[in-house]
C-alpha cells in the first residue's frame, strides 16, 4: 500500500446532525475535486436540486467549497492533498433525520475502501458510530456496494479526468420509506452506470 493510501494514523472527527423535510431530501455527494471542478458540474448539481452537498475530500482549492456552497449548504472532510485545511476533519458521522426522527446514519471520510472491500479500521469506526452507509473518495471510481454489513458509495469524482474514469457525482435519496441513490455524469447530466 503507498502511504498516501493509508488514513492518517490519528483521524480527527466530529458528530453532526442533518435535518431534512418530512417529505424527504435529495442528498448530493461529490469527491476528488482537486481544485478543478469539471466546468458543467455546478449546473448539472443545481439540477439535482440537493437539500445539502457532501464533500468526501481531496477537495483542492479551498473554493471550491464556496463554489458548491452557492447550491446547497456543504459539509466536507479532508482528503490526503488537503493539508492546507486543519480545519476539515478526517471523518464526519452525520446523522440525518426529519421531524419524526431518525432516518440513516452516515460516515464521510476520504479513504475507506481497498478495491471494493472496506478497510477494517473504517468497518470499526462505522459500527462504533452506528453509521449503516459510509461515503467515500479517494479512488475515483465511482461505486455503490456493502461490505461488511455497511453499504458503501464512492461518488466518483468531478475534478480533472484520470485514467478513463468517468466525471461523476452521486445523488442519494433520504426518506422515511427508502435510501436510494444512483452517480450523474458531469459531461451529460443524466444518470451514469458502469
Amino acid at each position: 500500500m503507498r502511504s498516501r493510501d493509508r488514513a492518517p494514523a490519528r483521524l480527527t472527527h466530529r458528530r453532526d446532525a442533518l435535518e431534512i423535510p418530512n417529505a424527504g431530501a435529495r442528498l448530493v455527494l461529490v469527491a476528488d475535486t482537486h481544485g478543478a471542478p469539471h466546468p458543467d458540474s455546478a449546473t448539472h448539481i443545481a439540477a439535482q436540486r440537493p437539500w445539502h452537498i457532501l464533500h468526501a475530500g481531496d477537495i483542492g482549492d479551498l473554493a471550491v467549497l464556496d463554489g458548491l456552497a452557492k447550491l446547497a449548504k456543504v459539509t466536507a472532510v479532508r482528503g490526503n492533498i488537503d493539508v492546507h485545511a486543519p480545519g476539515l476533519p478526517d471523518a464526519i458521522t452525520i446523522d440525518v433525520r426529519d421531524l419524526d426522527g431518525p432516518l440513516v446514519t452516515l460516515l464521510l471520510v476520504h479513504i475507506a475502501v481497498y478495491g471494493p472491500k472496506l478497510r477494517a479500521d473504517v468497518a470499526k469506526l462505522a459500527r462504533a458510530e452506528g453509521a449503516s452507509i459510509v461515503v467515500c473518495g479517494h479512488s475515483h471510481v465511482p461505486f455503490i456496494g456493502r461490505d461488511k454489513g455497511i453499504a458503501m458509495v464512492n461518488p466518483g469524482s468531478i475534478g480533472p479526468r484520470r485514467f478513463h474514469l468517468p466525471i461523476v457525482f452521486a445523488a442519494m435519496d433520504v426518506s422515511r420509506e427508502r435510501i436510494s441513490m444512483h452517480h450523474v455524469s458531469c459531461e451529460t447530466g443524466l444518470r451514469w452506470a458502469p
